[in-house]
């Protein structure tokens, strides 16, 4: 393996430094990091997934099985990259993986003298089948995981960042090979609105491994340069298509900074496109089949297609005696290539006829040929340093003697499998194709996805670029663009594809049938044919279940070089052919994606929205600890000097009892509900009837899930003939409009009713205490708020501050207590005016947990009663459900076993002791062992200011029945167990004498 001292595509002029295992290596821009290696002699890359045997380079791009690494260092360190894709940059830092003590000495290499007993299904005949349940396995976990597997990722903070962007266009073409820079030519000539993504950092595809200097270079440049003038066109480089899913969707990843050491200032490293296309092209071209043979695993094997990319790419001559072992005519331009770069090269060619054009290439170039020969087993310890090769039939099995020959590089090719990933991820199983051996799309002109280039089974340059061409203006065309897309670029003269000819044959064997040593048919997840074998015996012929049992297909890789010589392997053992054995399902993504591209800014504060109520200021520059509530941001308490938040949340519920405080309820969730059948929307979604409800007034409702479980409750007013005002609470806003447009949409189509958020256009105060009335008829004006005129459950409107407001009269404390709405726009105004007002009536604010507090000592229901495991019955709320309508839920309430009469019910408990219950705790009975999910569960707890004792709110067997008896309260988790009295859930003015004042 050696530089060459001219040619390739490769930047001379701007040298970089990288370092391997902490050895220098030199490259310059253009080379990747395998590239950069092989120039610099390093043979082995990375140790084997499962037997740690020494793996080198063996592809040129993403399908890479073998050269694994790590990149970077610290945070920003990057496990299981693929070496074959990494650009290599100044100041690259790599390092290998799966390897101990060191890549050249690793003592994992113990378990390749161990194979026999680690072939398929190894795991679970050892550690699961002998023993009882999985204590032995639990114990072996950690010392496999450790000697087995990928890299090793950190656990640092990730530095970089990552955005997410949406995009559409008329036309998305996937690949900028030949096929695919024709087809975004055609449709961007005709007018649609083009999105080419590419995958390397390159325009160019397989044409970028074609000589320097050839004609390809020129065709290319004239194509690029049309391209990159039409406006409607936009190229993403470093770009990979890795999904494609319901609704003309893709998901693609542009790595914007991966080839720097670390990413410019304000710069993201990468960038998640989600793309809508009206159209799509997929042109992401044909991954190069292996043909196996015994070690052929070896560092210096591997594919023709690779070895060719890196003499004419990037300017590396990966051997010096070169065999080629091929079936058919792509092989033969390389060896051409490699001949003409200074290797020995010879052809060992399955077909015993070669057709004489190709012959007459070999010939032209020094290549040895060997007609009607193949490869039984490549030889050598870190490196292959020969090959045993002899003559062989039409299925791979030797008929004469082997021989060797000396040789430092395998070249292989047993045709090419098309990249229809994307396609049949979103249209389903490819079909078969006899000529080329290979698995196409199925063809359909009216799928708004096509197939161009080799992807769809190209058998030469001229039908690549005129297929894409073609693709490209058919995408337009469908889109009714008229602009006309002219002529396709001109015709390009380069070597052979693969169909012509190809001799079926994935192996090369023995006259027994059997390879001459270990024979990997997946490289990344070391499967052998042995094991495929055994999965046959064992029973597993299914394609997906012999997948699992191997593992084979289930690396990074995906098996783009090992998916076809699995199939071809079982079709040989059920006697059958390889399409009718089928093929595994393709799933994203294409080829591995980093996890901070998905997540993009959705992490730590911003991985969802963040909502703050239009007081939220106010409440931090009053000395409010704010906590999370669900999405929003709440005052829990406003702490004075010395006072920890909790006592703070004792006082201020003390102080609503005694006097007179207020809280920001703003984030309930506010909907507004208007039409003709307004009414009668409300009495099929609530429990309770509405069509009764008079203006002005309000009323509590519980509403229903349709299996008959409570979803969510809150009070409803009627301000107008058709207009309501909807409340619910803070956690189920979205969920009650979602259900609420789900049925309107679906079940209720014919109903003339609108339902809209209108929870940020509206701020609301709780005033609660028994100075809550003096308080705002002091404040407010235009309103009497007296106990007659504005009873409970009445609301009216009034002006605080010159500032228009509606008071509902309701009670969520226990207390008299009134709502104020008011436009958000002017809440601080009104909140500071009552605050001054509420001077002389000695206001305080309450946050929320002083609210959870008094509404715990009242008995009123919240998010921990409404879990989705209780029903109107456990809670009490029996009285609601009319008996006259129809409503959601109403049906499947009535089910036995919600009727079960022993189902737990809402109870108080009182706790003995200072020490309080915790929410969760189980309850038993006060005698017996505390076994099972016991009677019930504490599902709210406080200590009660105005009670002067611990109190819960609970959900138990019988309930309403066990008031009087002592219980177990049981905390598993803090390890403690109280007594506690089953009472009334209603502790505090059980009679409602307060709230009715």
């Amino acid at each position: 393996m050696k530089r060459l001292s001219e040619g390739g595509r490769i930047d001379r002029a701007q040298p970089v430094s990288i370092t391997f295992d902490g050895k220098p290596f030199a490259a310059y821009k253009g080379d990747t990091l395998a590239s950069a290696l092989m120039a610099g002699g390093q043979s082995v890359i990375a140790r084997s997934f499962k037997y740690h045997r020494p793996r080198g380079i063996y592809s040129a791009g993403v399908e890479e099985p073998n050269a694994l690494v790590h990149l970077r260092d610290g945070a920003q360190h990057e496990p299981n990259v693929r070496a074959t894709a990494a650009e290599a940059f100044d100041g690259l830092s790599a390092t290998s993986q799966n390897a101990w003590p060191s890549l050249g000495f690793d003592v994992g290499i113990v378990n390749n003298l161990l194979s026999p007993a680690l072939g398929a299904g190894f795991y679970y005949k050892t550690f699961i089948g002998p023993f009882r349940g999985t204590r032995f396995w639990m114990a072996c976990e950690a010392f496999i995981r450790k000697s087995a597997g990928m890299g090793r990722a950190t656990h640092l903070a990730d530095p970089d960042t990552y955005e997410k962007r949406n995009a559409a266009c008329d036309v998305l073409v996937v690949g900028g090979g030949a096929a695919g820079l024709c087809a975004a030519l055609a449709a961007g000539r005709a007018g649609a609105d083009v999105i080419l993504a590419e995958q390397d950092f390159e325009l160019g595809g397989a044409l970028l491994a074609e000589p320097v200097g050839g004609d390809c270079d020129g065709w290319l440049a004239a194509v690029k340069a049309e391209l990159q003038s039409l406006a409607n066109v936009t190229i993403l480089t470093r770009t990979t298509a890795f999904g494609a899913y319901d609704g003309d969707t893709y998901a693609l990843v542009e790595r914007v900074s991966d080839h720097l050491k670390a990413p410019e200032s304000h710069q993201v490293r990468q960038r998640y496109w989600q793309v809508h296309a009206r159209r799509s092209v997929l042109a992401a071209g044909a991954i190069e089949r292996p043909m196996v043979f015994g070690g052929n695993d070896r560092p210096g094997v591997m594919l023709a297609s690779a070895a060719r990319a890196y003499v004419n790419r990037y300017a590396v001559l990966p051997g010096e005696r070169i065999l080629v072992c091929a079936n058919n005519d792509s092989v033969y331009p390389v060896a051409a290539d490699l001949a003409r770069a200074g290797a020995r090269v010879t052809v060992a060619d399955l077909r015993p006829q070669v057709p004489a054009d190709v012959t007459d290439i070999a010939g032209r170039n020094g290549v040895t040929l060997l007609p009607g020969h193949g490869i039984l087993r490549a030889d050598g310890a870190k490196r292959v340093s020969s090959a045993m090769i002899a003559p062989v039939d039409a299925r791979g099995s030797a008929t004469g003697p082997a021989r060797r020959i000396a040789v430092d590089l395998v070249a292989v090719s047993g045709g090419f499998a098309p990249a229809v990933h994307l396609w049949s991820q979103l249209k389903g199983k490819p079909v078969y194709r006899e000529n080329g051996a290979c698995f196409v799309a199925a063809e359909n002109a009216n799928d708004s996805m096509q197939v161009a280039g080799t992807a769809a089974g190209a058998s030469s340059i001229g039908e690549v670029i005129e297929g894409g061409f073609a693709r490209g203006v058919e995408a337009a065309a469908a889109l009714g663009l008229s602009q006309q897309a002219g002529n396709a670029p001109r015709n390009l003269h380069i070597g052979h594809f693969w169909q012509r000819d190809l001799a079926p044959v994935w192996a090369i064997r023995k006259p027994s049938g059997a390879c001459d040593g270990k024979a990997f048919i997946d490289l990344q997840h070391d499967v052998k044919v042995t094991d495929i074998d055994q999965a046959h015996l064992e029973g597993y012929v299914s394609v997906e279940h012999l997948k699992r049992y191997t593992t084979s297909g289930m690396a990074t890789d995906q098996g783009k070089t090992s998916n076809l010589n699995a199939l071809a392997r079982m079709a040989e053992l059920r006697g059958m052919t390889i399409p009718a054995v089928g093929t595994t399902t393709f799933r994203p993504p294409f080829t591995p994606i980093t996890v901070g591209a998905l997540v993009g800014h959705h992490q730590g504060r911003h991985f969802r929205p963040t909502r703050l109520s239009p007081l939220h200021d106010w409440h931090v520059e009053n000395g409010a600890h704010m906590a999370e509530a669900g999405l929003w941001m709440r005052p829990f308490s406003y702490p004075r000097d010395g006072e920890s938040p909790e006592v703070a949340a004792m006082r201020e519920a003390r102080h609503v009892r005694a006097r007179v405080g207020m809280v920001d309820v703003s984030t309930l969730g506010k909907i507004a509900v208007q039409g003709p059948d307004a009414a009668t929307f409300l009495n099929r979604i609530y429990v309770n009837g509405w069509s009764t409800l008079p203006i002005g007034r309000l009323r509590y409702g519980v509403m229903l899930r349709e299996d008959g479980f409570v979803m969510d409750d809150g009070a409803t007013a009627r301000l107008g003939e058709t207009s309501y005002f909807m409340s619910t609470t803070t956690a189920n806003a979205a969920k009650v409009l979602a259900t609420a447009e789900h049925l309107l949409q679906t079940a209720w189509k014919d109903m003339r009713v609108q339902v809209t958020s209108v929870t940020d256009q509206w701020a609301a105060f709780a005033v609660a205490g028994p100075e809550a009335r003096n308080l705002l008829a002091a404040a407010a004006s235009g309103a009497d708020l007296g106990g007659e005129a504005l009873p409970n459950n009445h609301f009216t409107g009034a002006e605080i501050g010159g500032i228009p407001c509606r008071i509902h009269r309701m009670s969520y404390s226990g207390e008299l207590a009134y709502e104020v709405y008011v436009p958000s726009g002017f809440a601080r105004d009104v909140w500071e005016t009552l605050m001054r007002a509420g001077r002389d009536f000695d206001l305080q604010p309450y946050g929320t947990e002083a609210m959870g507090i008094l509404r715990i000592e009242k008995g009123h229901i919240a998010g921990a009663e409404i879990d989705g495991r209780t029903t109107l019955k456990d809670l009490g709320l029996e009285g609601f459900a009319s008996t006259k309508k129809p409503f959601v839920g109403a049906v499947l309430r009535r089910r036995p076993v919600l009727e079960d009469p022993e189902r737990p019910t809402l109870v108080g408990l009182e706790i003995d002791g200072a020490e309080g219950a915790k929410a969760g705790s189980l309850l038993y009975p006060q005698s017996g062992e505390a076994k099972g999910h016991g009677d019930g569960w504490v599902s709210s707890a406080t200590y009660s200011p105005a009670l002067g004792r611990h109190i819960a709110l609970a959900l138990l067997k019988n309930g309403n029945s066990r008031h009087g008896e002592t219980i177990r309260v049981v905390d598993f988790v803090g390890e403690r167990s109280l007594a506690a009295k089953v009472v009334s859930h209603h502790f505090f003015d059980p009679e409602g004498a307060r709230q009715n004042a």
